[in-house]
């Protein structure tokens, strides 16, 4: 017999009025809010079974492709442990290998790759204003594909990070939130600093901060946003945050230091990344092949990131947060003082109190990945899984 606390998971989430099925999942601001619960709670209910040792193979043949345009621990592992978790097999494109280097188009490519393939997971966060419209036109080729009888079947495209949102790694967040503070409902009037920090790199994508932003203040929570001036993000996610604070009760605001935003917060997200210009100049040096451009850009940006080497996370800061103990969250790797850089995001020993924490924070991803493939291509979900659950079948074998 199964727990009895994943019967209760599988009738929520038999209750929602979802609309995902047969789409696609790439930014969470178009999703409705009962689209958002329904994947944290197939991602619970699939995290209880795994731990249970309850298989949840729901697919007995089938690819799930992989197509990471920019380099990926976490995220690259966690597409293949969820589709495995589900019974398909990972196939990475690998785009120098393909005929894609010989002009192959987009709606070639992707008709190609998805003759038995239920969904493609695409990371594209390099190229600001074209990662998001990749994944468009390919979800637009197969669903011609599907439709002109080319597929036997339409695959979901899942967003594994763009230039605008990653929502696989803000829903993990929020799952975590939601287990940290015990409901989502607990998330309401919880003060959250999105900050930008120091890291003696650049061009760090743009997306996570906006996930955040647009995903917390979609469940009352007070978000500030703090980064020097300059580095801004793209205008469109500081609207929807605005809008969704005002629609939930919650509020959004934007600070001016590190140490404001951290002040009485109940969670601090100190991440770096990149001016918004930047990344604008960056994508046009890239599609140009401008390689001295890119090197000079850079050496521009490491400078002016130096500016603000005092933007980092350590105990004083903390100090001031919600009774000094606020959740510490990063989307990992994280640029540790004294550990991967002279100077850096966080300090070593804030880092270290929360690591663990951060570890659990990112292994939520896996079953977060599992729950958009499965409510994308199963419109039975919260039956599957209520059936995966009586069926009570070992993922392997015990002694």
């Amino acid at each position: 017999m199964t727990s009895d606390t994943i019967q209760p998971l599988v009738n929520q989430l038999g209750k929602l009025d979802t609309q995902l099925f047969e789409t696609d999942f790439l930014k969470t601001w178009t999703r409705s809010g009962a689209d958002l619960e329904a994947v944290l709670l197939a991602a619970e209910t699939i995290e209880k079974l795994y731990a249970e040792n309850v298989s949840t193979r729901v697919f007995d043949t089938g690819l799930a492709v992989a197509n990471f345009r920019d380099n990926s621990t976490r995220t690259r592992y966690s597409f293949a442990s969820a589709a495995n978790l589900l019974g398909l097999t990972v196939q990475e494109l690998d785009e120098s290998k393909s005929q894609i280097a010989h002009g192959e188009t987009v709606r070639e490519t992707a008709n190609m790759i998805s003759f038995l393939t239920q969904v493609i997971g695409i990371r594209d966060d390099i190229f600001l204003g074209q990662g998001h419209k990749y994944m468009v036109d390919v979800g637009q080729a197969v669903t011609e594909g599907f439709r002109e009888g080319v597929l036997p079947q339409q695959p979901s495209i899942i967003n594994l990070q763009c230039d605008l949102d990653h929502p696989t790694q803000s829903m993990a967040d929020l799952l975590h939130l939601k287990q940290h503070f015990g409901s989502l409902e607990a998330l309401r009037g919880k003060k959250i600093a999105m900050t930008w920090a120091y890291s003696p790199s650049y061009g760090k994508p743009l997306s996570v901060p906006q996930a955040i932003i647009t995903l917390m203040t979609r469940f009352g929570a007070r978000v500030s946003l703090a980064h020097p001036a300059g580095y801004n993000l793209v205008p469109e996610t500081l609207d929807c945050a605005a809008n969704f604070a005002a629609e939930s009760g919650g509020a959004f605001e934007h600070v001016e230091s590190m140490e404001e935003a951290f002040c009485d917060a109940d969670v601090v997200y100190p991440k770096s990344w990149a001016p918004m210009h930047v990344m604008e100049q960056r994508t046009q040096l890239l599609q140009t092949g401008d390689s001295q451009g890119l090197k000079t850009l850079e050496q521009e940006c490491l400078a002016n990131n130096k500016k603000f080497v005092h933007w980092e996370c350590d105990k004083q800061k903390m100090a001031a947060t919600k009774n000094g103990s606020a959740l510490y969250m990063h989307c990992l790797p994280a640029d540790i003082t004294g550990v991967s850089c002279e100077e850096g995001e966080v300090s070593a020993d804030v880092f270290e109190h929360y690591r663990l924490q951060t570890y659990r924070e990112a292994g939520h991803k896996p079953f977060i990945i599992a729950a958009m493939i499965l409510l994308t291509k199963r419109n039975n979900a919260a039956d599957l899984l209520g059936r995966l659950a009586s069926a009570n079948k070992p993922r392997h074998m015990t002694a």
